[in-house]
């Protein structure tokens, strides 16, 4: 009991709980709120002191649970970690796409990293992001949606599940028969990268066949959990003599053996 009486009384002397007693009597604040109002000035400090890799940038956005049609004031927002340069990648898809195309490619991410951290991100949001105007920015969704990009914006996620990454996205329409080259006309994403998200995909199966768990996989395919799993339901839903096929030969390449199909295809 002497024990826990002293561990009380260091608390006590903290700054967040000398803050809080302050919010409470000098405030009239009552308990619980100024303990979340401790809680999130806490968050906040914490969070300015977390390094960001070069071409990284704290960005507010409407939280995922946030509800529409409220007032900005009225509206939960978060914290999220935008990254707005993804360095050599970036430089590569500028050398090939031009400004559009590596902007197209950049809304794309941005939009799934404001997703997997509990956010959505309006047009406006990645407008002042990328620095352009608000008609580039509809110029460039538009000629996304048109080639079958789906975009997880504020305006478009509305009673829905999370909706798929654009790597998954990009996974799923290859294992459908999409070529590389199709692709890169398509999502403006450069081939090295969709090869790139290809053999990821083709490395988290044979994983899940050798019969690791989702987490072990993430591990060693430095991926998130949310993207495993999300290729992991991109196996299920393609199972098709065709897709089994097309798979069987990238599984093939990765174990280092020789195809046994008949008919060589190029992805």
């Amino acid at each position: 009991m002497e024990e826990i009486g002293k561990e009380r009384r260091a608390l006590a002397k903290t700054p967040a709980s000398q803050l809080q007693q302050k919010l409470e009597s000098d405030f009239d604040i009552p308990r619980r709120i100024a303990e979340a109002i401790v809680s999130e000035a806490e968050a906040c400090l914490q969070a300015q002191n977390e390094k960001l890799v070069s071409g990284q940038r704290w960005v507010l956005l409407a939280s995922r649970e946030a509800g529409h049609g409220q007032a900005l004031s009225e509206t939960a927002m978060k914290r999220v970690c935008w990254t707005l340069d993804d360095g050599a990648d970036d430089a590569t898809t500028l050398a090939s796409q031009g400004r559009a195309g590596l902007r197209q490619v950049r809304i794309q991410r941005l939009l799934d990293e404001a997703v997997e951290q509990g956010a959505l991100a309006t047009q406006e949001d990645l407008a002042k992001a990328l620095a352009v105007d608000l008609r580039t920015i509809k110029r460039d969704c538009q000629a996304l949606e048109a080639a079958k990009v789906w975009l997880p914006l504020r305006g478009n996620v509305c009673n829905i599940g999370r909706g798929q990454t654009h790597k998954a996205q990009i996974v799923g329409r290859w294992l459908a028969g999409e070529t590389y080259d199709q692709l890169t006309r398509s999502t403006r994403h450069h081939v090295s990268s969709i090869s790139r998200y290809v053999q990821t995909f083709v490395r988290v199966v044979a994983l899940q066949q050798e019969g690791l768990s989702e987490q072990q996989i993430a591990h060693l395919t430095q991926s998130g959990l949310p993207l495993v799993q999300e290729y992991l339901q991109l196996y299920q839903q393609y199972d098709t003599p065709q897709q089994r096929e097309r798979l069987s030969e990238q599984l093939q390449r990765l174990q280092g053996q020789p195809s046994k199909t008949k008919k060589k295809r190029l992805p």
